[in-house]
């Protein structure tokens, strides 16, 4: 194995016994090992077990508000395709020079230059540090589930002990995670914090993780192509494949279909941080901050709710506003699908579950309710919700590769509270967009943005919720 590789941090400094405190560039010659013999592995970045849970009750946060410094300008305003988008013919031959056999033209980072795996502008810092905060706060999660309910409170919710090893190997991947971000960040890269989560019992457990899990690949998928460092992008890329997977794993603990979606959905980081920030309740007094906004939350008063056997008969049947997961505390016995004896109505844990009534479906009446902005909310409660919206007329559903707009009906400004239908839209043919676990938006205008783009919805934004479509 030839060449040289660049990469910032503890973990393959470790190689070269500098502490992390030293973390700078350094030049590692890559080796290949032909014996048996073990390795020195690169260690993970430190941590400790979070032993405060709660929301936070300490002084006023000095500083308030999202990172910031000088502002160009309002928005960044829409523009016509880049020169030359339409210049390439798309015919299947050739239509350059190939730089080595078997390679074609063009391409970007494969001129043979070595890669750096470290960032390369703002727009990288601040992506990889959300995602630094998002694996930590997973990390403590799902430790904090399996300490705080017993085995036999995860037994009568059809979580064996196999099941539990399954959380704790999802734990110790968020050890990975947030190694490899840290590393890629450097010194100053964002510590464990503190944090509250809404959940009291297994089941809330299982879906507040399923749709925690789903905004955190969400978010990545959202700022993955636009980094300016491609090697930093390719190692995220590796690891967002694995939160996927523990999205579908909670799924399947929580008794529901793994993928009904065809394409995985990406969102702007403003939302990831919206929906994150909530559930942190104090960090270090040095920790590094965020630029994004944070949005109003968004309440789906009747939010499909999959512990029952009629998930769309439910009414304020969540833990609050952004992530609406679900509440189990006015579902009698026998409404809970874990209990239904017929099988067809049945959400027990399972490789696949087909059941027979959808959690949503074309046409369903939503109603909604939302924030005023102002409100003071994630670490040390420092951060202010936002917005440049004075009233919501449409709801956007963010799903796939589709942005869907529906009208906002019965919109009371005073009291904050509106609905609106579900559209009957699909992505392709018997593949309805609005599907799975996705998001929903309340926006005062119909912006056209497709999946690269779809942060120019940003300053359009009222509020924001998880919406539970299948």
């Amino acid at each position: 194995m030839t060449g040289k590789m660049l990469f910032q941090g503890a973990g393959l400094l470790a190689l070269l016994n500098l502490p992390f405190a030293q973390a700078m560039p350094r030049e590692y010659t890559p080796t290949t090992t032909f014996s048996a013999a073990e390795s020195i592995t690169p260690a993970v970045v430190p941590q400790t077990n979070v032993t405060s849970h709660g929301p936070y009750t300490g002084p006023a946060a000095t500083t308030t508000g999202a990172l910031s410094t000088s502002v160009v300008a309002s928005a960044i305003p829409a523009r016509p395709p880049a020169p030359g988008s339409f210049n390439y013919t798309a015919d299947g031959k050739l239509h350059g020079p190939e730089p080595a056999p078997y390679t074609p033209n063009g391409g970007t980072g494969t001129n043979g230059s070595a890669p750096v795996y470290r960032v390369q502008s703002d727009y990288d810092y601040q992506s990889l540090a959300l995602a630094l905060y998002q694996e930590w706060l997973e990390l403590d999660l799902f430790h904090w589930g399996l300490a705080k309910f017993s085995s036999r409170q995860f037994q009568a919710s059809g979580i064996d002990a196999k099941d539990r090893f399954l959380i704790e190997h999802m734990a110790d991947q968020e050890t990975g995670h947030a190694t490899l971000l840290a590393n890629m960040l450097g010194a100053q890269a964002p510590k464990q914090c503190t944090y509250n989560y809404p959940v009291s019992n297994v089941r809330e457990f299982l879906d507040f993780n399923q749709k925690l899990t789903r905004w955190g690949e969400a978010g990545v998928y959202g700022f993955l192509p636009h980094l300016d460092s491609g090697p930093a992008a390719q190692l995220l890329l590796q690891s967002v494949a694995i939160e996927a997977r523990q999205q579908l794993i909670f799924r399947q603990l929580g008794g529901q279909f793994p993928m009904p979606e065809w394409h995985a959905v990406g969102i702007p980081q403003s939302w990831a941080w919206t929906l994150l920030a909530p559930y942190i309740s104090s960090c270090p007094s040095n920790q590094t901050r965020l630029v994004w906004q944070n949005f109003p939350a968004l309440y789906v008063l009747n939010q499909p709710n999959p512990a029952r056997i009629n998930a769309s008969d439910a009414w304020n049947e969540t833990t609050g506003g952004w992530s609406n997961s679900l509440s189990t505390n006015n579902i009698s016995s026998s409404q809970l699908c874990f209990n239904a004896t017929d099988k067809t109505l049945d959400c027990s844990p399972a490789i696949t579950q087909n059941r027979s009534i959808p959690l949503s479906y074309p046409g369903r009446q939503v109603f909604l309710h939302w924030d005023n902005p102002g409100q003071l909310v994630g670490p040390n409660n420092s951060y202010v919700t936002s917005t440049r919206v004075r009233q919501p007329i449409y709801a956007a559903w963010v799903s796939q590769l589709n942005v869907t707009y529906s009208p906002l009906l019965d919109i009371s400004q005073r009291d904050r509270t509106a609905y609106t239908f579900q559209p009957n839209a699909s992505t392709w043919d018997h593949d309805p967009a609005i599907n799975g676990t996705m998001f929903l938006a309340l926006t005062d205008r119909r912006i056209n943005v497709t999946p690269y783009n779809v942060s120019q919805i940003n300053p359009h934004v009222a509020a924001l919720a998880v919406y539970q479509a299948g």
